[in-house]
């Protein structure tokens, strides 16, 4: 049974192999001391504990899964985040990546469109002493305009386009971190970074694989394209 230790050892040796689609040689150290903090088997179901150190995803109920460790950290290095930061997350899951954004910004707001997971999620980040996230239930495709716009948005379902209300919550010079692609199908991850003008330049990292985002947005829902001043 692999240990924290063999984890961060396994994200450096991806990184490694990785490096010439990803455009580095190593995370940043503050990304790689978040993942050394958080302890990802108090994210799984107790009977799952013993992979939770495993460098692939894990399911945690509902039809969702963990993401896989080295993925969490590179869309975490990806994010370019600052202490000061106010992030977005899109898919709360278990809660582990929204833990791992807590050491690294100032506040996170995560929205979960599956009620069980979103209260399982708030409940055991509170217990856990993460006290700079709040989460909601309710369809992460429209993101969570009350705070915007955010210095970053994270996403961890896949989805057939990039969200145009997730670009409009971004701050000018942020970027939307996500995976495009069709369910259960290819799929890459994208860095999106809103430019001046509401221009988008987006950057395509590397395949991936993850759960499908999920919710109203295949209907006829209207979006109201406005923001609200961050309090």
């Amino acid at each position: 049974m692999k240990d924290l230790r063999h984890m961060l050892n396994d994200i450096d040796m991806e990184v490694h192999l990785t490096r010439h689609l990803i455009g580095k040689n190593s995370l940043s150290d503050r990304v790689m001391a978040a993942m050394k903090k958080v302890l990802r088997h108090e994210f799984l179901p107790a009977d799952l504990r013993y992979c939770a150190y495993d460098n692939g995803p894990a399911p945690i109920g509902s039809g969702q899964t963990i993401s896989q460790p080295y993925i969490v950290a590179l869309m975490s290095d990806l994010l370019n985040t600052k202490p000061s930061d106010i992030i977005l997350e899109i898919g709360t899951g278990s809660g582990y990546q929204a833990a791992i954004l807590c050491q690294l910004v100032q506040q996170v707001y995560s929205v979960e469109i599956i009620e069980d997971l979103a209260t399982m999620a708030q409940k055991r980040l509170i217990k856990l002493g993460y006290n700079n996230v709040k989460v909601r239930n309710d369809d992460g495709y429209f993101g969570w305009p009350e705070h915007a716009p955010y210095d970053g948005v994270i996403v961890t379902a896949a989805t057939p386009h990039i969200p145009q209300p997730l670009i409009d919550q971004l701050q000018t010079g942020a970027r939307l971190v996500i995976p495009v692609g069709l369910p259960y199908s290819y799929q890459e991850l994208m860095v999106v970074e809103k430019k001046a003008n509401s221009e988008i330049e987006t950057r395509k990292v590397l395949g991936v694989g993850f759960v499908p985002l999920t919710g109203g947005h295949d209907k006829e829902i209207p979006y109201k394209d406005h923001l609200k001043p961050r309090i």
